[in-house]
């Protein structure tokens, strides 16, 4: 007489401890070990990414500059971060009442510093926490190639058109009119002529720094970072017209009712 095959028992429940099927383990959706190790095995490879990434956009596109002194107030505070846009200048020339962070070149000056010293300034400076070096600028432009700039009884003369400047209590930039008579002096070609907004107490293109050569310009100030009640856009000095053109602005029309507000 036949008798039936026994029949497999069921498998029962999966032993939690146990490999999976084929053994291969599989993580937990809690946590497992395996899980938290695969995390901080691939951290070093995020930090490092991370770090790539920031020197590339360092070097070619935006930098945060530090602010070490009073020449740019009130516009910028001592202990200001601002962001430079390091591309404006290869798309397009700079314009006048653009605040630019410059180098000043110094011929004959070796730089000391050691080769660890240079990547550490390097990396500092690009995050902003560390001070540029002491031949970084930030000024506005004034005076662009080829005009004659001079200053009479506090006022900018453009190619002999008064630049239309104010001090902050009249809804300008400066910190006050600075009396200091200046020049005439004629830019050259490829130059840029520097000012602070703190007029009377800036060292700029009226004194050592003279004109500013164009491959000197690192990039325009756009935005006030840091601290974060100063946290601001640094828009472009708005000049009707241009001063070298004021004078050929035609009058307005007295019948015109809204004349005054375009």
């Amino acid at each position: 007489m036949n008798r039936p095959a026994p029949s497999t028992p069921p498998a029962g429940p999966t032993d939690p401890g146990a490999p999976a099927e084929g053994g291969e383990a599989r993580a937990d959706g809690d946590g497992s070990p395996r899980s938290g190790r695969g995390f901080f095995t691939e951290l070093p490879i995020l930090i490092i990414i991370a770090f790539v990434l920031a020197l590339l956009l360092k070097t070619f596109l935006v930098q945060a500059f530090f602010i070490p002194s009073s020449s740019m107030e009130p516009t910028l505070d001592i202990g200001d971060r601002v962001l430079v846009n390091k591309l404006s200048y290869k798309l397009r020339e700079p314009r006048r009442g653009e605040l630019v962070v410059f180098t000043e070149r110094i011929e004959g000056v070796p730089d000391e510093r050691s080769a660890g010293q240079r990547v550490v300034d390097f990396l500092s400076s690009g995050l902003g926490v560390a001070r540029p070096g002491e031949r970084d600028f930030i000024k506005r432009i004034i005076g662009l190639p080829g005009e004659t700039i001079e200053m009479h009884d506090g006022l900018v003369l453009i190619d002999g058109q008064p630049l239309p400047e104010a001090p902050t209590v009249e809804g300008g930039y400066l910190s006050a009119v600075d009396p200091t008579d200046f020049g005439p002096v004629e830019i050259p070609e490829d130059h840029y002529f520097m000012m602070g907004d703190n007029r009377p107490n800036s060292s700029d293109s009226r004194f050592a720094l003279g004109p500013i050569a164009s491959e000197d310009l690192i990039g325009r100030a756009f935005v006030v970072i840091w601290p974060l009640p100063r946290v601001d856009t640094l828009p472009i000095a708005d000049y009707p017209a241009g001063p070298e053109r004021v004078s050929a602005a035609p009058p307005m029309a007295d019948h015109d009712p809204q004349a005054a507000q375009r």
